[in-house]
């Protein structure tokens, strides 16, 4: 049955693991930042996959040819590696003209890659722990790095964190700020793609806070997270997944009816929220059944099947979880919903054939017999060979 189910709902995967937010990263990864985009490599990755790492001072304008901007640079010092002596130089390929110094990274054919670094950057990277050290001590050096003034650091060290594993995160959590990420959460200036990272962080020390008996600490850390997600804004909020992901580590079953009384759980919960509410309880379901019931989560989520904004992907969820007991709200969505959205009949579809109850095989015969056209091409659709509609 459970190769079965995923094979009904591999099509739909992709779809439903962007429902809320922009990042990809979703129930099947163990990213610490399923709210928020984390793309690129670390710093300290770069580094210590070079043959050579060396400190370079422009020596010429940069030039352009067939797509690539390059630069010249002189060697002034070394990181890693013997390859270049001091005052060598170089042609190194840059995303921009580089002025002053630059990091520069060479691979073993000698083809290197320079970004622009000052002494505060030539220092992060020479002494950020390396890869291979332990997470949680190596996101303990990372934490006192984030929302640094200089971009690229506090971008980096942002990027350590949404690269790890949650688990990791829980572990380095006692480097972590707790006043300044409450404020982050609420600041204009930070950037708002890291607002979900933020709010999941301040959930987790509510909860480091409360399991060490700091009641005032985790209220105070609740209360952040609850003013911020009620503060009405447009639906497009960026991070406000991650900030019911937070309320549901640090509430658990309290942070879903917080949900509930706040509407977003509901048929006419307005599509940005909706999704953001779906992402929040898919990051639960996944990562918190020691402390928030799996059957908590998917009822939750089965409240949303009413939404048409995520009425297909809460099908697909439920039928993933293998929570047959809403076949009495999915099952009529084939009408109520799937005649104006082709993507909610395929859910329905194939939440139908995967469900091992007496009443899928009922409905499925309902809907054969009412339209077999339109059964077959549902099927179809959710990426399954035509003879299982028949």
């Amino acid at each position: 049955m459970k190769l079965l189910v995923l094979l009904l709902v591999t099509c739909s995967a992709a779809q439903a693991c962007h429902a809320g937010s922009a990042h990809s990263a979703h129930a099947t990864t163990a990213a610490a930042c399923p709210f928020c985009t984390v793309v690129g490599r670390p710093l300290a990755a770069r580094r210590d996959a070079a043959a050579v790492v060396a400190v370079g001072e422009v020596d010429g304008e940069a030039e352009e040819a067939e797509g690539v901007v390059r630069q010249r640079f002189v060697v002034r010092g070394l990181l890693r590696g013997e390859a270049l002596p001091r005052d060598a130089t170089l042609m190194a390929r840059v995303a921009g003209p580089v002025v002053g110094t630059a990091v520069l990274f060479g691979d073993a054919d000698g083809r290197y890659q320079a970004l622009a670094a000052d002494e505060t950057l030539l220092a992060y990277v020479a002494t950020a722990p390396p890869v291979e050290a332990a997470a949680p001590r190596r996101l303990a050096w990372f934490a006192r790095w984030l929302e640094h003034p200089e971009r690229g650091i506090a971008e980096d060290a942002f990027l350590e964190f949404g690269l790890a594993d949650f688990d990791e995160v829980v572990a380095a959590a006692g480097s972590l700020d707790a006043e300044k990420l409450r404020r982050w959460i609420d600041e204009p200036a930070i950037d708002q793609g890291r607002r979900g990272f933020y709010g999941l962080a301040v959930g987790i020390l509510s909860r480091r806070a409360a399991t060490a008996g700091d009641i005032e600490e985790s209220r105070r850390c609740i209360e952040a997270i609850e003013r911020s997600a009620a503060t009405e804004t447009s639906d497009l909020r960026a991070g406000f997944d991650g900030l019911l992901g937070g309320l549901l580590v640090a509430r658990g079953q309290d942070g879903i009816g917080w949900m509930i009384d706040r509407g977003l759980l509901a048929a006419e919960t307005r599509a940005g929220d909706a999704r953001h509410a779906l992402a929040a309880l898919r990051f639960a379901w996944e990562y918190l059944a020691e402390t928030l019931p799996r059957e908590t989560v998917a009822a939750a989520a089965a409240r949303l099947l009413a939404n048409p904004a995520v009425a297909a992907d809460a099908t697909v969820d439920l039928a993933r979880w293998e929570h047959w007991q809403s076949i009495t709200e999915v099952a009529p969505l084939w009408d109520r919903l799937g005649r104006d959205d082709p993507l909610v009949r395929r859910a329905v579809a194939g939440y139908l054939i995967a469900c091992p109850l007496e009443a899928a095989r009922e409905h499925v015969a309902a809907l054969k017999l009412a339209d077999a056209a339109a059964w077959q091409a549902a099927v179809v659709a959710a990426g399954l060979p035509p003879s299982i509609a028949n």
